[in-house]
């Protein structure tokens, strides 16, 4: 298998060095580095090229965001298997290593992912029982919330060309969204050991930068039930998420007098549920 390496970077230099370097000191080297720009303005270019040369390709692009930078990493990669790291993130020594062994054991394997640390703010935390990772047919473990993260993740690129990429249209929740997609169709490989760092606390983290994520993830919902390629059992499943979250939502929009959002909250919830009293009724 040949593997390439795509992190996405915004205005994060010297942050993307740890991310680039957990990379080149992996016990199985990746096979390609590509580095993609999205339009940064704090010299993160010239430094990439000065400090890595010919151990990294940069990608430049203006300012489109993490979904677009990702898929124009995956376009232009060679490798057959497509490995995610975000650039504020670290791989430890074995990942890839231990990511090839499993899927060289499975030989219809999609996708493989692996368990993480967390650091947040500098501490050390444990993820909450609902972040807990999982190997198999996890499409019901994905409905609730991104069951995958995307710096843990080692993926087939003919999936990748099978089921689509990434959705540029979505702000946030862009991975929740592919997971979806993915695991609707595939079973995936987990290894339980801890083989990534991700840190939070951020300022630029996308989940601080947008309020009601919920809104992104029924989107991603709305758009899987359209596709038609879900079984009976996965439609229902994804139908009564859907309007879980919908009422959720819907209420925060009353709470807050949007008009507009709450009038959309209804249309969904009287096409999936038939005029719901419980959340019908307008603001």
């Amino acid at each position: 298998m040949k593997i390439s390496v795509i992190i996405p970077t915004y205005n994060r230099w010297p942050l993307v060095c740890r991310a680039i370097d957990s990379v080149l000191a992996q016990s199985r080297p990746a096979d390609q580095v590509i580095v993609v720009d999205d339009g940064s303005t704090d010299d993160s270019v010239r430094q990439l090229l000065q400090h890595y040369s010919h151990r990294i390709n940069v990608l430049q692009q203006a300012n489109s965001g993490v979904s677009a930078a990702r898929n124009n990493g995956i376009q232009q990669a060679t490798g057959d298997w497509i490995a995610l790291l975000d650039s504020d993130d670290e791989w430890l020594p074995e990942k890839l290593s231990h990511q090839e062994r499993i899927i060289a054991e499975q030989r219809d394997a999609v996708l493989c992912h692996t368990d993480e640390i967390w650091i947040r703010n500098g501490i050390r935390v444990n993820p909450m029982k609902k972040h807990s990772k999982h190997g198999g047919n996890i499409f019901l473990n994905c409905l609730p919330l991104c069951a995958i993260s995307p710096s843990s993740a080692l993926i087939k690129k003919e999936t990748l060309t099978k089921v689509g990429m990434f959705d540029e249209s979505l702000p946030a929740c862009e991975d929740y969204d592919l997971w979806l997609r993915i695991c609707s169709r595939h079973e995936v490989l987990f290894i339980p050991e801890a083989q990534l760092i991700k840190y939070g606390g951020h300022d630029d983290q996308l989940s601080r930068k947008y309020w009601g994520m919920d809104r992104f993830r029924i989107q991603a919902l709305k758009k899987l039930l359209d596709s038609e390629t879900l079984s009976n059992i996965q439609r229902d499943h994804t139908i009564q998420m859907l309007v879980k979250k919908t009422r959720i939502l819907h209420k925060g929009a009353c709470k807050h007098r949007n008009v507009e959002l709450a009038e959309y909250c209804n249309t969904l919830l009287q096409q999936y549920r038939n005029s719901s009293p419980e959340t019908d009724n307008p603001c």
